[in-house]
Parts: C-alpha cells; sequence; structure tokens
C-alpha cells in the first residue's frame, strides 16, 4: 500500500508550495493595482507614457483618457486672455508625443498632478518661463527653480502679464474705466473699483483671471459685481 507523500506548505496562506507562486503574484498584482488608482489611473514609475490630448494650457489628457494636470501652474482658461495661447504651447510641446511623469500628488479636489517630461524637458518649466501660466505655490523638487521663473516673467511682462492681459490701464476702450476685480476674501467674490476709490490705483485688471473693464456701474453689477466699500 503506498502512503501519500506529505506535501510541503509554504507560509503563504498554509497553500502547497505549488500554488504558493500564483497567490503572490496574484497579491503583488492587486498591490500595483491599488498604487496606480490611488494615483489617479497613472503610472508608479517613470515610465512613459503617450499623450491622446491637450484640454487647455495645465491639463492633459494620457492614454487610457486619464487626466493630469501639471503641477506649480495656473493657465488661463480657454475663453480667458491667454487661454488660447497656453493651450497651442502646450499641444506644441506634447502633441503626440510620449512623457513621463515624476513627483506625482492628488489636489484638494482629488485631480492628479505632476510634473512632465518630454525628455530631459520640464514641460511645467517651459509654460512658466514663457508667462503663459502663473507659478502657484507648491512643493517639489523644483519648487525655487519654477518660483524664480514666474517672477522673471512677470517683471519682463511675458505672456499673462504682458499689457494684453494684465493691465492697468483699458488699453482698448480708455473711456470704460471701472475696474472689476475678482477677490475670494471678499463675501461676494467680484467687486468694482470706480477711479477716485481707495484701491483704485492699486488694482489690476487681471484678464486672464477673467477679471473685466467696464463703461458703466449698471454694467458691472449686471456681470455680478458690487461695489466696493472702500469708495
Amino acid at each position: 500500500m503506498k502512503v501519500k507523500k506529505e506535501e510541503k506548505f509554504s507560509f503563504l496562506s498554509g497553500l502547497p508550495i505549488k500554488f504558493g507562486w500564483g497567490w503572490l503574484i496574484l497579491g503583488l498584482s492587486l498591490i500595483l493595482n491599488a498604487f496606480y488608482l490611488t494615483t489617479g489611473g497613472l503610472p508608479k514609475f517613470d515610465e512613459s507614457i503617450a499623450v491622446e490630448g491637450v484640454i487647455d494650457g495645465d491639463t492633459l489628457v494620457l492614454d487610457g483618457k486619464v487626466r493630469l494636470r501639471l503641477r506649480h501652474l495656473d493657465a488661463p482658461e480657454l475663453e480667458f486672455c491667454g487661454g488660447v495661447e497656453a493651450t497651442n504651447l502646450l499641444k506644441k510641446l506634447v502633441e503626440g508625443k510620449r512623457v513621463i511623469i515624476r513627483e506625482k500628488i492628488l489636489d484638494q479636489r482629488g485631480r492628479a498632478m505632476a510634473l512632465v517630461y518630454v525628455g530631459k524637458k520640464l514641460i511645467n518649466k517651459e509654460i512658466i518661463e514663457k508667462g503663459w501660466g502663473r507659478y502657484h505655490s507648491d512643493t517639489s523638487s523644483v519648487t525655487d527653480e519654477l518660483k524664480a521663473l514666474g517672477l522673471e516673467a512677470k517683471e519682463n511682462k511675458l505672456g499673462v502679464y504682458s499689457p494684453t492681459c494684465y493691465q492697468w490701464e483699458n488699453i482698448e476702450d480708455p473711456k470704460c474705466v471701472i475696474k472689476g476685480n475678482i477677490d475670494p476674501s471678499n463675501s461676494s467674490g467680484r467687486i468694482y473699483h470706480l477711479p477716485g476709490c481707495v484701491q483704485y490705483m492699486t488694482t489690476v485688471v487681471e484678464k486672464d483671471r477673467g477679471e473685466e473693464w467696464f463703461c458703466s456701474e449698471k454694467e458691472a453689477r449686471d456681470a455680478g459685481y458690487v461695489k466696493s466699500k472702500r469708495c
């Protein structure tokens, strides 16, 4: 009578060794998938990934329909001053190419953000350097460099800091002198300043952020602005 040979057991969940490797591979796969999901569907490591499209000046669509925002960068919406230029620049830099994404995080709204490279070229840097995106405070390995480039772009009046978008005076229609300012600290969020108001001379109309000039107070109120309390 043959005695059945006792099977050896591994430390993996008490299963026979011949099944242990299968469960190990499955477990590792689940762990990697978890990392994949927590980074917004992005690769965990520095492998390249194809760009499927560009939404605006600071947002890409990667292979798999995954959206990715560029860290340290706030580009204008398409309908605002500089929005088309910022979007076209990003398209020129990444469209039809493969990118490497590094230092991935999720912002407060759960959106994936990263430093994006084409080869050795940092795309975030290219846009900030040319002034088509404002530097946005963040902590990464390139924080100091990008902050300095953002200040330099502003000093040199590049991109969104040019007189076309960043206006102390209304160069399109000098007769319309009421400044519409978007102020998150104000309860209404939108206030307007008349000539002679305390803050009029220190208020700039940043058209890349959606701020506007108005010809009359009624026009400003109809657009959702309220009069500054310091007028």
